[in-house]
């Protein structure tokens, strides 16, 4: 009987969809396995098959946790909202939702033909208003909290406000903003309402702010982050400003040691950690203020080293620093301002990777050095940052290799405060045992001690105070898109105020246009019906607006990590309207034991989710800290991208004609094969090209009945060109007639193709990321349809270390596809199903028993890909020992479910079971069967070995002395001579010496 994958795997997925198999229980007496994925943005492109890497890896350990007696929840959803959907409407008109939609079902579609054990019945969409009603309440619950430093947790703003009402502020520990004043509880009590609503948002821990962001003109939003590369937009790769806007922001900083110090209890990379570690930023030192001469300003710096401070010679503002403006003096402003201008164009990322540019402006201000009243120059440079510390720096060139840089590019003086340290070529970077000299009261004082003194100092005098720094700054949490969630907010007087939770959620409402405003407004700013009636408590009509009882919506949305930040949650009690999660389904599921996905959001969504896991435990709503337990990135399958060369043709001809053989030329292109471009670029022209070039010659004389007075190809300077690897053979040729028929090709399709000397037209390939634009893209569909879906999944899992990325060949695949046929054959004798009921040899027990441990040890440690190379080399040696045993067939078969559950599920069921192999025990991995009891000796003569015996392990020395000797081939060896000696060391070797 043939191994027909596609019926095979076709029957299995309906039987799993029919009988919901994979469906998990709220409640259980097994114990509970959390298995997630970062669920997918479904693109209009679909999967490519670097997408599933991750997912077949989830897969095979959710299976196995089934076999092992877990009660194991694998959901599966999708992140929907999304700026290419909404890009997508600007193009066409098509709404986001219809567009989401479609990609869903093709998403949906790909997932299922793959085989994946996901509880389909938990499905969530972020942009589902049954969804983001949840999202909008947790939005709620964070604009109704503020932050107890003493507690260390969110508080209720009900409990803030009582405190303001008895005792004011003056005595609060409390995250807030910088320039938040203090003010009795009699003065609180006499603020108008507005006037305590502005204080409160100073508290609260999502909050409006002018903040500074980037701002992405083209895309009409601002962006995050990691959504900039190189400088421009990730999406369309736009280029990306610096400006300050209006933005709701989350209070994330306040949550900085809390994220700091629970790294250490999670199960995730080292690297990921250290990731977080660095973005989070933790620094120890002192707040240091400077005053500016001639002016009432000061300005504060965070530094690391107050031991320096009589080291500095000048100081640095971000170029978006408040000051920059007010203390620029009139000769300096033209240069300051283009400066500025200048620096708003790069993304901080980029600011920060530079460290080779030495830019900066003199502002013509100087500042007060807060102990020897020297006149400080203050400078700007876009090495500072204005969100990281205080946006300014004190330059202490000495010891700041940056600094010293700058210093030296502008003739700034560098003054040594180090004793015995030279200078004269870098900075000097010691810390501990660095004694600091020329400073003062500071003179012959080691760091540490010197450190403790000046903060003591500065705090005695009034010019600072001590202080532990974060880098991580608050989160913007505005965007100027149509598509993401609505947030459910209307204002009174200017100021925000909460839709009621009961009448959540608040709909994204219908718009003509999805671009910005004519008056630069985000895209809701489209919508005709987008004011909240207070007494109605609905959505009106913008022109019903009367600032009384019907008042304005905020035309803002939520960033893509919104949705993000708590899926995980939902997945648990995906039906429930009357919350966001139960506590008893939390309290079971707690929290995720094993999520998968890419390294990429390290500081991103990871980031994000924990701080909202932490603020939502403080609020009494999750029983648990963290959002995932242990965390693995897959690493990427990488594409092979496909290349072939262009030639350029230098020619000069009669100007009458030159038109028209223009013409012909650009339709009529040369490409040259791979193999004779090498060969221009090495040896110059060879006889094939030579000829190619007068055969191409001749014929363009013949057609233009004209002269060319020069005619050249340049092959060895010719341009490269990605084509789609399906014109791509497994030996590297390209598909010449399919190429020329290819709707992207339809502009070369009458140009001329040298070959090389073989007839061939070979491509270059190069291994890179797998990407649409690059025509490197594999779709799995494809995959499934020629080898099915469990070659498919085992193929990706060889390819090599989940965790490392890998290059993607088809032609590979076929080794795995065949160990699946010589699997199946295993059970069959020729066209009939085939299994004995007689015991199984010793040697296939051992075969399996070896298989089970490996395998089990594999899955484990995640290392799927050597578990694949294990069940090969049983198979093999099964076929070579014609086992048919159900005594080993059948729990091999529980042991290969979850890499390939489709011909699994089809063995298991013609081994006569009725319930899905998913029911099935995991098998028992048994040392007896792996201890040896024999013992093939190498004999040996004189110290060479001849020949070997199996013999019993327990046989004793004499035994085995008399064995060899008796043995005819030893006395063959011997040739009638009596041995001197016989070493016999047992369990190791014979020794005969003659």
């Amino acid at each position: 009987m043939s191994y027909n994958f596609n019926d095979i795997e076709d029957k299995w997925q309906r039987y799993w969809a029919k009988n919901q198999t994979f469906r998990a229980s709220n409640s259980s007496d097994k114990p509970k396995f959390y298995v997630l994925d970062m669920f997918p943005y479904p693109s209009g492109a679909g999967l490519h098959v670097g997408h599933p890497l991750g997912y077949i890896a989830s897969d095979i350990y959710a299976r196995y946790k089934r076999h092992t007696g877990h009660n194991v929840l694998h959901p599966q959803g999708y992140d929907s909202f999304g700026l290419p959907a909404e890009q997508y409407a600007i193009q066409t008109g098509q709404h986001p939702a219809l567009t989401t939609a479609k990609n869903i079902k093709r998403y949906r579609e790909q997932l299922d033909k793959i085989g994946f054990s996901f509880d389909w019945s938990r499905e969530v969409r972020t942009s589902d208003p049954e969804y983001y009603k949840w999202t909008q309440w947790i939005f709620i619950q964070l604009f109704d909290s503020w932050y107890d430093l003493e507690a260390d947790k969110s508080k209720d703003i009900s409990e803030l406000e009582e405190i303001f009402a008895s005792e004011g502020n003056s005595r609060l520990n409390a995250a807030c903003d910088d320039e938040v004043q203090e003010f009795s509880a009699d003065a609180w009590n006499t603020f108008s309402s507005e006037e305590k609503q502005q204080i409160l948002l100073k508290y609260r821990l999502t909050y409006l702010a002018e903040t500074e962001v980037n701002w992405c003109p083209q895309l009409g939003t601002v962006l995050a982050n990691d959504e900039i590369v190189n400088g421009v937009s990730e999406r369309g790769g736009y280029p990306v400003v610096r400006k300050k806007m209006t933005q709701w922001s989350m209070r994330i900083s306040a949550f900085s040691e809390r994220l700091l110090q629970g790294l250490d209890q999670l199960d995730w990379t080292e690297s990921l950690k250290e990731s977080q570690r660095n973005w989070i930023g933790k620094s120890v030192g002192a707040h240091v203020d400077f005053n500016v001469q001639d002016s009432d300003d000061k300005i504060g710096v965070f530094t690391t080293r107050p031991d320096t401070i009589f080291g500095v010679t000048f100081m640095t503002l971000a170029p978006e620093h408040e000051l920059v403006k007010k203390i620029t003096t009139p000769q300096q402003k033209e240069e300051i301002e283009a400066y500025v201008a200048a620096s708003a164009k790069r993304s901080e990322r980029e600011r920060m990777a530079d460290v080779k540019s030495i830019t900066g402006v003199f502002t013509g201000a100087y500042a007060e050095h807060p102990f020897t009243g020297e006149s400080i120059p203050i400078w700007i440079g876009d090495y500072v940052l204005a969100g990281y510390g205080t946006g300014a720096v004190m330059a202490v060139p000495c010891g700041d290799q940056r600094d010293y840089d700058f210093a030296r590019h502008f003739n700034i003086p560098i003054k040594n405060i180090f004793e015995n340290a030279n200078i004269s070529e870098a900075a000097f970077s010691g810390k501990e045992g660095t004694v600091i000299a020329n400073s003062d009261f500071l003179s012959g004082l080691e760091y540490k001690e010197a450190l403790q003194k000046v903060i003591l100092e500065l705090e005695k005098t009034g010019h600072g105070y001590g202080k532990t720094n974060y880098r991580l700054r608050d989160a913007v949490f505005s965007r100027q898109r149509y598509w993401g969630e609505p947030f459910p907010v209307y204002y009174v007087k200017g100021m925000p105020q909460m839709i009621d939770v009961q009448h959540l959620p608040l709909h994204l409402p219908e718009v003509e246009k999805y671009l910005p405003t004519e008056t630069g407004e985000p895209p809701l700013g489209n919508a005709a019906d987008w004011a909240w009636d207070t007494e109605k408590n609905e959505v009106v009509s913008n022109d019903k607006i009367d600032d009384k009882t019907v008042f304005s919506l905020e035309l803002n949305t939520m960033p893509g990590w919104a949705g993000s930040s708590w899926y995980l949650f939902r997945y648990m009690d995906a039906g429930n309207t009357e919350e966001f999660v139960s506590s008893a389904a939390q309290n079971y599921w707690e929290n995720v034991d094993l999520y998968i996905g890419g390294s990429e959001h390290a500081t991103g969504h990871l980031l994000y989710s924990r701080f909202w896991t932490k603020f939502l435990h403080d609020r009494g709503q999750l029983s648990v800290e963290e959002p995932f337990k242990k965390l693995i990135n897959q690493g990427m399958i990488l594409g092979q991208s496909a290349i072939i060369y262009r030639a350029s043709i230098r020619t000069f001809w009669e100007q009458e004609t030159a038109e028209d053989i223009s013409e012909y030329l650009n339709k009529h292109l040369i490409f040259i094969s791979y193999d004779e471009y090498i060969a221009a670029r090495e040896l110059g022209e060879t006889n094939l090209l030579k000829k190619a070039t007068e055969d191409l010659k001749n014929k363009l004389t013949d057609k233009f009945k004209v002269e060319l007075k020069s005619f050249r190809i340049d092959f060895a300077n010719a341009v490269p060109l990605r084509v789609d690897v399906n014109l791509i053979n497994t030996s590297d040729e390209l598909d010449i007639a399919g190429f020329r028929n290819h709707a992207l090709y339809r502009d070369y399709k009458e140009s001329f193709f040298i070959t090389s000397e073989s007839g061939k037209f070979l491509v270059q390939r190069e291994v890179e990321k797998m990407s649409k634009s690059k025509y490197n893209v594999v779709n799995p569909d494809d995959i499934c349809e020629d080898y099915g879906a469990d070659t498919l999944r085992m193929y990706e899992m060889f390819l090599g270390p989940l965790e490392q990325a890998k290059p993607w060949n088809t032609a590979g695949i076929t080794g795995v596809h065949n160990f699946l046929k010589k699997l199946w054959k295993l059970y069959h004798n020729g066209e009939q199903f085939e299994v004995s009921e007689e015991k199984a040899s010793a040697d296939s027990l051992k075969s399996l028993h070896k298989t089970i441990k490996k395998v089990t040890e594999d899955i484990e440690e995640f290392s799927f890909n050597t578990s694949v190379s294990t069940f090969m080399i049983c198979v093999n040696e099964l076929s070579a020992q014609k086992c048919n045993s159900r005594e080993v067939l059948e729990p091999l078969v529980i042991l290969l479910a979850p890499y390939a559950p489709h011909i699994s599920e089809e063995l298991w069921n013609k081994l006569g079971h009725s319930e899905s192999v998913v029911t099935a025990e995991y098998p028992v991995f048994e040392e007896k069967y792996l201890v040896e009891s024999t013992k093939n000796y190498p004999i040996s003569f004189n110290g060479k070995m001849r020949f070997t015996m199996e013999l019993p392990l327990d046989m004793p020395k004499d035994e085995i002395e008399k064995t060899v000797m008796a043995d005819e081939r030893t006395q063959k060896q011997l040739d009638g001579r009596s041995p001197k000696k016989v070493i016999v060391v047992p369990g190791k070797i014979v020794n005969i010496v003659g």
